[in-house]
């Protein structure tokens, strides 16, 4: 299923797409040949979900996207401290290939630029140079998730014109920092950047670079995290070359170019970016990759300064209707057809900041699982903060889930989506809730709707047909009739407060009508919810108590009122009348603490007298 992050990430390639600026590199004669328009753009999550536009499985050369790994191993084989001693740390502001070492500490300023990277490459452990290579490859391979290999026709060539890097040998063999003979190391170098990689490979390479040096897919460590942490700080201040001022202000991601046409970069603890586009601005970086980088990070809200706090799982729990059921009573019918179906109406509890990284897993969780859902509910009230992105996105799951026939709603007290009223209207920002209640009741509607024509709650009823008095006889009924009083009620109207005397049996004829407590913060909690058909008052009624609950009416509704003065007639007037009334409402109250029960999310057993067990959450 198509999502909008693919959109998202197809909007900055087609922003990018008609970017013709600079030129190929043309000092390696390989590279010179290759087609200058080939576009690729890959984004990859820690978990190791890729994204991708244009053709992400053409293969090119890794080039200078080798160093900050052979960085990483060299950190592994030798130490930091040792590797320090070899190779400074600090941005250079001079070209990549500068022949040159820092003045006071006659060292490579960094790692990035041609010189450290060939130092990096003298460090790495093994018995002789092919060895030494074979590390490095598989190495690169642990980062890729499969085995890679090298362009032999592109190693010739650089090993063929690779002069000012033979320089650079030299040059680092006579300050003592190679202590090895330099053509071997310069070799290993031209044979490093020579690996063949695509632009998906580079996404995963950086994923597992984001995800703490472990490979997201198959789990293997291609570098420790203490070193991950070092690599990924010389990228920022040096992965772009003479240009990493720019790029950090602009993009803020750790990165590194090649001359080969790709980008990497690196949103620790949430992505990998990949592009792959040959032609190069002035300092050698892909003119495209450093467009969509931008747009990216822009589009997306990357920048690693704009994080403030750790990425995590934006998902807190997700459950159906079936499992967390609504405190709406249902009818016997509707409580079958939900027991069978309700698993199509699904709820996701969200939590924590929802920037890019959180809204995408949690849009692509909901959309994997989309396929025979009939109704999805999104719920915020957890969520601290959304980024722009994140409010786009889900308001275009909404709608792609509303295209295929899955209706969904938000739970978003707070307009963390820019709602500025409550409704569950679908047009305009509807079906968005205040409380999650509402919204289960809404889900579950949706399936009945679809699934149970018969036996609804209804509208309305006469009462006659009010299933406390539908049992008893013409007279008996007649006998109960005559003691009732009717009343009628706006909907918002409080019926009886909390701590109020009993007021009698209510009898629901239209409209419905809930139990709701408040909080000591002033929260309002939904206890149940009642339609025609059913009663309420019953309990102070019979013990001759206090309403433990406000009962509100949530639309305006009539019920005829049997007080406690008449029902208590009954005992000497009507006695078998009476007897009749409370094995009814005996019935009535279990199904109410049923319903009480699994609104609540309690596991258990069976109720005594109701038909089917207490499943819940």
């Amino acid at each position: 299923m198509r999502t909008v992050v693919d959109t998202i990430i197809g909007e900055v390639f087609e922003r990018c797409r008609g970017n013709r600026d600079g030129a190929l590199a043309d000092y390696i004669p390989e590279l010179a040949q290759v087609s200058p328009d080939t576009f690729s753009l890959c984004v990859a999550t820690a978990d190791g979900h890729v994204y991708e536009v244009g053709p992400s499985d053409v293969e090119f050369t890794i080039q200078s996207i080798s160093k900050p790994l052979t960085y990483g191993l060299a950190l592994a084989d030798r130490g930091p401290d040792f590797v320090a001693t070899k190779v400074d740390v600090e941005p250079s502001g001079e070209p990549f290939n500068e022949i040159s070492l820092d003045p006071v500490t006659e060292r490579p300023r960094n790692p990035m630029i041609n010189a450290g990277a060939i130092t990096a490459a003298s460090l790495i452990a093994g018995a002789d140079p092919a060895e030494r290579f074979e590390r490095i490859r598989r190495c690169y391979s642990a980062y890729a998730g499969r085995e890679l290999t090298v362009d032999e026709e592109v190693y010739a060539s650089e090993a063929r014109t690779g002069h000012r890097n033979r320089a650079i040998g030299h040059m680092l063999r006579s300050f003592g920092i190679i202590t090895d003979d330099p053509e071997d190391a310069v070799d290993l170098y031209f044979r490093q950047c020579s690996v063949n990689v695509t632009s998906r490979d580079l996404a995963l390479m950086a994923a597992t670079l984001a995800n703490n040096g472990t490979h997201p897919l198959t789990g293997e460590c291609a570098l420790a995290p203490e070193h991950v942490e070092r690599v990924l700080s010389v990228m920022t201040s040096c992965g772009m070359y003479d240009a990493a001022g720019d790029w950090i202000a602009r993009v803020g991601l750790p990165a590194k170019s090649g001359v080969g046409g790709g980008v990497l970069a690196v949103l620790p603890g949430q992505i990998g970016i990949a592009v792959h586009s040959p032609r190069l601005d002035a300092h050698g970086n892909s003119v495209r990759g450093v467009q969509a980088c931008r747009e990216l990070s822009k589009t997306l809200e990357l920048h690693f300064l704009h994080v403030t706090r750790a990425a995590r799982s934006a998902i807190r729990s997700s459950y159906t209707v079936t499992e967390a059921p609504s405190r709406q009573r249902r009818t016997d019918a509707e409580r079958a057809t939900l027991a069978r179906l309700g698993d199509r109406a699904r709820v996701y509890e969200l939590h924590g900041d929802l920037l890019f990284a959180g809204a995408e897993s949690a849009v692509r969780a909901i959309g994997e699982r989309a396929a025979g859902l009939e109704a999805v509910v999104v719920d915020l009230r957890r969520v601290d903060e959304v980024g722009d992105v994140a409010r786009r996105m889900f308001t275009e799951m909404r709608e792609d889930l509303d295209g295929s026939g899955c209706p969904c709603a938000f739970v978003d007290p707070d307009g963390h989506l820019g709602n500025t009223a409550s409704s569950i209207d679908p047009s305009g920002r509807g079906r968005v809730f205040v409380d999650l209640d509402s919204a289960l009741e809404w889900a579950e509607t949706v399936v009945l709707d679809r699934h149970c024509a018969t036996g609804r709650i209804p509208a309305s009823i006469e009462l006659g047909d009010h299933p406390l008095l539908a049992h008893l006889t013409t007279d008996q009924f007649a006998q109960v009739a005559a003691q009732l009083d009717f009343r009628e009620v706006p909907g918002g109207h409080t019926v009886v407060r909390r701590g109020e005397d009993a007021i009698g049996i209510a009898l629901i004829l239209s409209g419905r009508v809930s139990t709701t407590v408040t909080g000591p913060d002033g929260s309002i909690h939904r206890i149940t919810t009642l339609a025609p058909g059913m009663t309420f008052g019953e309990m102070p009624t019979l013990i001759g108590g206090t309403f433990l609950g406000d009962i509100r009416a949530d639309t305006p509704a009539r019920f005829a009122i049997l007080s406690p003065e008449h029902f208590a007639t009954l005992t000497d007037a009507a006695p078998g009348v009476k007897v009749a009334l409370l094995n009814r409402l005996l019935t009535s109250a279990y199904a109410q603490l049923d319903t009480a029960i699994r609104g609540f999310g309690v596991h258990g057993p069976a109720v005594p007298g109701l038909p089917s067990p207490v499943k819940v959450r």
